[in-house]
């Protein structure tokens, strides 16, 4: 009967589920964990500003209450489904703060059936890491950055391992209801929560400082807002400070909140935005950011992993790679041998320019695994099926930015050379993902006949737009259906303007 009941599980999976009361919104995302697999299945997600009810007493009004206790009886028919033992339910920063909290919470256990947690700011910090460490796979040092409605969470961490991290009682939505009162935007507005928020940071900037950190990820919430303009707008590119001036240049201009009109913000969103964007500028002003991505995860998903020990995975880009070709059965061994000659070739080209950033080998490794994945739809617009694909699935690991960079990669492998794909990425990028993309195009002809033995040692030389491959001796006139492909790729890259020799 035991071994009955495991196979079940196994082949059956379990489900999970993580609350988040926070301050802005409450969240709940449910998953099923099949054979080591974690599919998100459901997300509910309400606007409730539970932290606007709180009064100058820290006393939470019996309006939000009310708002909180009706979303939860929402939450609660969902988890029934569940077993106790696989949901976690947490509150954050206003239930710490409010005098009356126990009010709240006493109610909202007996809607839920399950008991409810107040995390502190500290350990609020360290779920919100692990979340983002789950599911956007960095090297080195990484800062992140979390803006809450009450409170905004910033931490330092390597790999899986939180450094050094701090809660700060700012947020997007008590900001908003002292600096932005009325629904008004003005320049002193901004200035003041700005200061604000630069006098809090002023108390804890220095550690941070201090730490020779890589990456930057903000969790959800104003970044994520900020992030979806970007991409309305067509602008491939990760968070800079030029473009939060230039949102708070817009704001200002719009005057209220109630007309603002900026392409890509959501109605939903805009009361609390430019309180929010207010204190991410001042991060990154005190910080010295200079970008930040979008992670894949943060408070909700750090609470779901920490309940799933035995599927710690060091390598998520290759958990991630290995699940996405077993689901779309691409050919894992001409995958890995196109792969092995993309990032062999652009170790030459890093060796030999300054293009490689962005996290250089992982979306042209990525790219390569999956150039073929349109496949699995048919062969000859496969390209534009596997661009497709990668827009609408996701890929944990890899950011928002990175992720668009691999499906332009895929989209553009074969066939004739749209450069004016990658327009939108800014100029720091685009000439990497050019270069890159040469690379792949060019891995994938040397690959054509899908075995080992027959794809060469090749060097190449780069000068400017100028590329030289220069093969074995013989090798060329030996393969003359290769040979012929390569004549075809270099007009296709003439047309495109550039240079492709080979000799």
């Amino acid at each position: 009967m035991q071994s009955e009941l495991q196979y079940d599980m196994v082949s059956h999976g379990e489900y999970y589920a993580a609350v988040d009361l926070g301050s802005n919104s409450f969240h709940m995302v449910v998953v099923h964990v099949v054979n080591g697999n974690v599919q998100i299945i459901g997300k509910l997600k309400q606007k409730v500003r539970l932290a606007a009810g709180l009064n100058n007493d820290l006393a939470l009004d019996g309006v939000s209450m009310e708002r909180g206790w009706q979303c939860l009886q929402a939450f609660s028919e969902r988890l029934q489904d569940i077993p106790r033992s696989n949901v976690k339910v947490v509150a954050t920063a206003t239930l710490r703060l409010a005098t009356n909290a126990h009010v709240f919470i006493q109610r909202a256990e007996e809607i839920l059936g399950h008991k409810l947690n107040v995390i502190s700011g500290e350990e609020e910090a360290r779920q919100i890491y692990l979340g983002v460490a789950y599911t956007s796979a960095n090297q080195g040092n990484t800062l992140v950055i979390d803006i809450g409605g009450a409170s905004t969470e910033i931490i330092i961490g390597n790999d899986m391992q939180p450094i050094h991290l701090v809660s700060l009682n700012m947020g997007c939505v008590t900001f908003m209801e002292r600096y932005f009162k009325k629904g008004v935007i003005n320049e002193s507005n901004f200035a003041a929560a700005k200061a604000q928020a630069h006098a809090l940071l002023d108390t804890v900037a220095d550690p941070f400082l201090c730490f020779d950190w890589h990456n930057c990820l903000g969790a959800s919430g104003t970044p994520q807002a900020i992030t979806e303009i970007l991409i309305t707008q067509r602008i491939s590119d990760a968070i800079r400070l030029d473009y939060l001036y230039e949102l708070e240049r817009q704001c200002v201009e719009c005057g209220a909140i109630d007309k603002l009109d900026i392409e890509g913000l959501e109605p939903s969103r805009q009361p609390i935005f430019p309180s929010g964007l207010a204190i991410l500028i001042s991060l990154f002003e005190r910080l010295n950011i200079q970008t930040m991505n979008i992670s894949g995860g943060a408070l909700r998903e750090g609470l779901i992993y920490g309940m799933l020990d035995n599927l710690q995975e060091n390598d998520r880009r290759q958990q991630t790679l290995n699940q996405t070709v077993r689901r779309y059965h691409v050919d894992k061994h001409h995958s890995e041998s196109v792969r092995g000659l993309a990032l062999n070739l652009c170790h030459q080209l890093c060796a030999q320019t300054n293009l490689c950033h962005l996290d250089t080998e992982a979306v042209l490794g990525a790219a390569a695994s999956l150039h073929e994945i349109g496949l699995h739809i048919e062969y000859k617009k496969h390209h534009e099926h596997g661009a497709y694909i990668l827009s609408h699935i996701d890929l944990p690991g890899y950011t928002r930015l990175q992720r668009a960079a691999i499906r332009d990669l895929v989209l553009s492998h074969r066939l004739n050379i749209d450069t004016s794909l990658f327009d939108n990425y800014h100029d720091e990028v685009r000439p990497m993902l050019l270069g890159l993309l040469r690379v792949l195009r060019i891995a994938v002809v040397l690959c054509l006949r899908r075995q080992n033995k027959h794809i060469p040692q090749v060097e190449l030389k780069v000068e400017g737009e100028k590329w030289l491959l220069t093969f074995p001796e013989g090798w060329l006139k030996a393969h003359p259906l290769i040979k012929a492909e390569m004549a075809n790729e270099s007009w296709l890259e003439h047309r495109a303007g550039w240079e492709l020799c080979c000799e």
